[in-house]
């Protein structure tokens, strides 16, 4: 596997490359025996150590897991953020297996573009007068057709605010997200275009 160490504004040492090497390796491979890669990034906000890992782990469905950790210390903001990326995977070991039994090809999404716009604190009043909020990047994506529950792993494995995906039960729009309480909203749209079908490029 291989693993990709780096920092913004923060010098990575021999000792700590090491630590991160050995334990992010016994780790990962308890879940994933031919996992690809995992890249674990640290940076710095205000006094805390922010440690981000994102794993491949190789099987071909797409998914990267994904998890986040802040601390006073950098040593136990990674130990932090590969505890809780080993938690996640302990929760759904099971589902993640019978999607790797899923093959691709029968899977199907649909095409959209993914917009990163600008929020410069412009008055919402001003705003809205002209709906042509300044592009910062776009990137070209899917929303793929899930179950509600299968929804939720994917955005707790990618630790994600929130996801977007067709209900594979109904066809309609559906969207989750996690709530500030801790728990996670469903939202099931019911409206479709005057053709019944979403207005979106299907893909395979």
């Amino acid at each position: 596997m291989k693993i990709t160490i780096s920092g913004k504004q923060i010098k990575i040492g021999a000792s700590l490359q090491e630590y991160v090497r050995e334990n992010i390796e016994t780790s990962i491979k308890k879940y994933f025996e031919n996992a690809i890669s995992a890249e674990v990034h640290f940076s710095k906000e205000t006094h805390y150590f922010v440690t981000d890992i994102v794993v491949n782990e190789g099987t071909g469905t797409q998914l990267y897991y994904k998890s986040q950790a802040k601390e006073d210390n950098i040593y136990a903001s990674f130990d932090r953020a590969l505890e809780r990326m080993e938690k996640q995977l302990r929760r759904y070991k099971r589902r993640i297996k019978d999607h790797h039994k899923v093959s691709m090809g029968e899977a199907t999404a649909w095409a959209a573009t993914k917009y990163i716009i600008s929020d410069d604190g412009q008055d919402i009043e001003e705003m809205s007068e002209i709906d042509n909020p300044l592009i910062v990047a776009e990137k070209q994506t899917s929303i793929e057709s899930l179950t509600v529950s299968d929804a939720v792993m994917r955005m707790n494995l990618a630790n994600l605010p929130a996801l977007v995906f067709l209900n594979k039960k109904t066809g309609n729009f559906n969207v989750v997200y996690k709530r500030l309480d801790g728990n996670i909203s469903w939202i099931d749209a019911k409206t479709e275009s005057a053709s019944g079908n979403p207005k979106l490029k299907a893909v395979k």
